[in-house]
């Protein structure tokens, strides 16, 4: 591994989520259209002139952009395959992310100046087959889900100049490196060519049923125990990213998300930033970016496996429901040009929201008729004192899917997000939090 600062990957599930990813402190993404990508419903956020605009944009910020072209073809594939290929290539991505051999091969043949990385799919875990993919051409593996740290340093120690990718942050396949067929099996959706229907998060009722006699009884749940009996918990390694960046063989941390909002995409990254620049300034405080992880929806946290062996795992699943509430919810959206925002939760006049800025940007105290930006306890909050639109039309509230574009008291930084505590998002619903976690089921 060179001296140079481990890379962080963020997801980019449309141009949006790519500018935000970017300005939150990426230093690369990964996304694609959904011809041949293990993400057809986020790929069809993007078509290939978005795609290259948000390749552009990157580009012009010394960003990368990934581009993923991983899902498994079938025989009469192969040729809409290579024209996909060579379209996209003349797109001039930072990469090619595939997962089998034949593709690597075709890749090779059709864009031969654009590196080669091989997806978390191939299930690559020991030097020997990364050695295989390294003399195939690859430059880069990201390496099985199931892999350890010290697995990661083995393949390194054999192969230093292959690089390495590791997840480390994001929803986890109940399957062996995703490979799992209950979604075709239900539903007709296949996971390894995109369209996962995300059964493993659905609630299941166990019956036993004896084939001599035709009875079929239904086993009672046990209390507090719960049926979602294939729901992973969500992949957390913020509290290591010292002792990974201090092995020295990780060229890039990943985070999985790009179906997830904009709101993920920013505070996420944002959080991962701060911790792996935290680590080379000698100041790494986990808590830190604890605190803003758990700000987001989850399924609760597991730091998985890259630290510890499956085997010694008793904790990796939420039983008792799909999802959670984190700890805040996001109230708006500042547009790219930082004049207005966008509601995305209810908001009213008088209203204090949070202000959450990209990495780097900085804003000042003010205050007049439209509300009030000001600092206090080293956070920026903004309050309403006016909520209108740049025609002149006020509301006294607004609410998610209004497209109308707010005006704010001061120019933010283009993306700024505003966000609140989830109980007073909660409250402002009618709802009241308990220990109830939010039961939202996958959609079809």
């Amino acid at each position: 591994m060179t001296n140079n600062k481990v890379e962080l990957l963020a997801p980019a599930g449309n141009l949006e989520k790519l500018k935000i990813a970017i300005n939150y402190g990426a230093d690369a993404v990964y996304g694609g259209t959904s011809t041949f990508s293990l993400r057809i419903r986020s790929g069809k956020e993007f078509d290939i002139d978005s795609f290259a605009e948000g390749i552009a944009y990157a580009h012009e910020r010394g960003k990368k952009v990934y581009a993923t072209v991983n899902a498994f073809p079938f025989n009469a594939q192969i040729k809409l395959y290579e024209n996909h290929i060579a379209k996209i290539a003349e797109l001039k991505p930072d990469a090619l992310i595939v997962s089998s051999p034949g593709v690597v091969k075709i890749a090779r043949r059709i864009a031969p100046d654009i590196p080669i990385h091989l997806s978390t799919q191939a299930n690559v875990m020991n030097w020997a087959d990364a050695e295989v993919y390294y003399d195939l051409g690859v430059k880069r593996i990201i390496v099985a889900r199931e892999i350890s740290l010290k697995d990661c340093e083995a393949i390194k120690s054999h192969l230093p100049d292959l690089e390495l990718e590791v997840f480390v942050h994001g929803s986890m396949c109940f399957a062996y490196s995703g490979r799992c067929l209950i979604s075709a099996l239900q539903t007709g959706r296949v996971p390894n060519r995109g369209s996962c229907a995300n059964d493993c998060r659905f609630p299941y009722e166990i019956y036993a049923h004896n084939p001599e006699t035709g009875t079929t009884f239904k086993l009672e749940e046990e209390s507090e125990v719960g049926t979602y009996i294939m729901n992973a918990k969500d992949l957390n390694l913020a509290s290591h990213i010292d002792e990974i960046l201090s092995s020295g063989v990780i060229d890039s941390l990943k985070i999985e998300g790009r179906t997830k909002s904009a709101y993920y995409a920013g505070v996420v990254t944002k959080a991962y930033r701060h911790a792996i620049d935290d680590f080379y300034a000698g100041d790494f405080d986990a808590s830190r970016y604890q605190a803003q992880l758990h700000t987001t929806q989850n399924r609760g946290f597991t730091d998985a496996y890259l630290v510890s062996r499956p085997f010694e795992r008793d904790d990796t699943q939420s039983l008792g429901f799909s999802i959670g509430y984190g700890t805040h919810q996001v109230a708006g959206l500042v547009d790219e040009a930082g004049d207005t925002w966008k509601c995305k939760d209810k908001t009213c006049v008088g209203d204090e929201v949070e202000i959450v800025l990209p990495v780097g940007a900085t804003i000042e105290a003010t205050k007049n008729e439209i509300g009030a930006v000001y600092e206090r306890e080293g956070k920026w909050y903004l309050r309403f004192e006016q909520i209108v639109t740049t025609e002149g039309k006020s509301r006294e509230c607004v609410h998610s899917g209004d497209t109308n574009a707010w005006l704010l008291p001061i120019k933010l930084p283009g993306y700024t997000i505003l966000r609140r505590p989830i109980a007073e998002a909660l409250d402002k619903k009618g709802l009241t939090p308990d220990s109830t976690p939010m039961k939202l089921e996958p959609k079809r």
